[in-house]
């Protein structure tokens, strides 16, 4: 369930288990070069001997000057080792096991109970550890409120919303409620709901967007619709319609059946009206934007211990607010 961002699948993929693969702490190394490993390269060689971290990682160690051999820094990964050689490494963690860490990070908390947590989540958070985001994320947040959440996959998170959308999420505390909202989910009993700004000649009425989406053949930071994409459905609901700086524009509603990698952000891009901030798909920054304009404005979905119907609804973010009242009539 996301919308914006993560696929589902790999979050369905998460429950089975833990995927951190966690190494603790700093460690220094004294390794012997053995007789069948003369002549090979230095990385290649501390691969087979420090396996539990990956050829480019170690050769980032030696990037850093964390190699040395008989008191002298081994400054090239391409250096050939020698039979008998006495080498000394300093293995520090790689980025990722220091990611799954507890931060003191402020939720805004729409409801808590025992088995699960729905939050308003603000633009600019990313949701889980990757490349370029190794702490401040959503999933450090909760493992500091809730230090139980380490037993669960992704501590608990079972949808995703990009980076720089803002709005509601729902994190399970129990894996009981986990296993029920992952199901739920696949299912699609799970209801989102979305507004955005966009650029472009809206249609009079509503509409649905339906087209499989997979990675853009010429960009892995973007989707696209693409034959053999994974089926994804939109439905836009127009809302209002304008002209800013002499160019038309609008506000839609989207309700998702699917949740592919940024499939509102897609779907509408490929209609021509891309999101309003939305550089990746076409968009510009206009009326204050400068991040896309999307938000989940309403969570619907059955507790997955209780059975009670729940519905959340969220308020603007106050950068995508501002820029609505220029667009909205009230």
């Amino acid at each position: 369930m996301n919308g914006a961002d993560g696929p589902d699948e790999a979050l369905v993929a998460a429950v089975a288990g833990d995927e951190t693969g966690e190494i603790e702490g700093f460690e220094t190394r004294v390794l012997e070069v053995a007789q069948d490993a003369h002549g090979l390269r230095l990385d290649k060689w501390l691969a087979g001997v420090a396996t539990e971290f990956s050829r480019s990682h170690l050769q980032g160690l030696i990037a850093q000057g964390l190699v040395r051999s008989a008191g002298r820094v081994l400054e090239s990964a391409s250096r050939k080792v020698a039979a008998g050689q006495v080498v000394e490494i300093e293995l520090r963690p790689t980025a990722q096991s220091s990611a799954f860490r507890p931060e003191p990070i402020a939720l805004s908390v729409l409801h808590e109970d025992e088995d699960i947590l729905v939050i308003d989540k603000p633009a600019g958070m990313v949701v889980h550890p990757a490349a370029g985001n190794w702490s401040g994320t959503l999933l450090n947040a909760l493992l500091a409120r809730h230090p139980a959440s380490a037993q669960l996959a992704r501590a608990g998170i079972v949808h995703r919303l990009d980076k720089d959308t803002s709005g509601l999420m729902v994190v399970a505390r129990t894996l009981r409620a986990q296993t029920e909202l992952v199901r739920a989910i696949a299912a699609r009993e799970v209801h989102r709901e979305y507004v955005a700004l966009v650029h472009g000649v809206l249609p009079p009425a509503p509409f649905s967007v339906e087209a499989p989406i997979g990675r853009d053949p010429s960009s892995r930071i973007r989707m696209a619709v693409v034959a053999g994409g994974k089926p994804a459905r939109t439905d836009v609901t127009p809302l209002a319609a304008a002209r800013i700086e002499g160019l038309p524009c609008g506000a839609v509603r989207c309700r998702l059946h699917t949740g592919r990698t940024h499939q509102i952000r897609v779907h509408l891009a490929s209609h021509g009206l891309p999101l309003i901030g939305d550089v990746t798909y076409g968009g510009r920054v206009a009326v204050g934007m400068a991040r896309q304009a999307l938000h989940a404005v309403r969570l619907g979905l059955v507790h997955p211990v209780s059975g009670q119907e729940m519905v959340f609804e969220s308020t603007l973010a106050p950068d995508l607010q501002a820029a609505w009242d220029r667009i909205v009539p009230r």
